[in-house]
């Protein structure tokens, strides 16, 4: 129903936002990530991505700075055992590449630091998250990336997990092969390759 709303940032205060369109003034629920985005453009216009949650007793407007922290929240509400709540607390806890880095390499123990979060859940959310990919087509990944040829052996093998890592947020392989394509990943660790790749999507 809404895809995102655009409009003075009237409020923003722990875990709420206040976006002023037209008149009217839509109170989203956000993550801390997102507070520390846009906390300092209150007056300003900015533009949150949003989900609309239907519940027994109402409606609730999730917003979020940038389309991967929406991909990830969606990702997450997806997942048996995890509601809205417990999808923020780990939005609120990690950046989306932080938290693709974590599905990717299948720590489970990092993701169960957020409030609310077991190990069983954790456990859960790098196992069904991880299953939405398909290593068979990832094998292609590194030699379509146009590699450095100063590049290490190793740098490719990053590159591929980054790809895994960027797929778990949503974005499709085509889109992940071209935001690859854009900067020279050598002499990056995993972190740094997936931070970098978010910022072409972003653009």
């Amino acid at each position: 129903m809404f895809y995102s709303l655009k409009g003075r940032l009237a409020l923003c205060e722990e875990s709420l936002a206040v976006i002023e369109c037209g008149g009217v003034g839509y109170q989203l629920t956000v993550s801390t990530t997102t507070v520390n985005a846009i906390g300092g453009k209150s007056g300003n216009e900015v533009l949150l991505y949003t989900h609309l949650q239907v519940r027994e007793d109402g409606l609730e407007l999730y917003g979020f700075e940038t389309k991967a922290e929406l991909s990830a929240f969606r990702l997450l509400i997806g997942i048996s055992g995890v509601g809205p709540k417990a999808a923020m607390a780990i939005l609120s806890l990690y950046t989306p590449d932080k938290f693709a880095y974590f599905v990717a390499t299948e720590d489970a123990k990092a993701l169960a630091k957020a409030s609310g979060i077991g190990q069983k859940t954790a456990a859960r959310i790098v196992l069904e998250l991880k299953d939405k990919i398909s290593k068979k087509e990832m094998t292609g990944i590194p030699s379509a990336m146009d590699v450095s040829s100063a590049a290490l052996p190793k740098t490719s093998g990053l590159l591929a997990e980054a790809a895994d890592a960027l797929m778990v947020l949503g974005y499709t392989r085509g889109e992940v092969q071209d935001a690859l394509r854009r900067f020279d990943s050598t002499g990056m660790n995993l972190e740094k390759i997936i931070t970098t790749a978010l910022k072409y999507f972003n653009n």
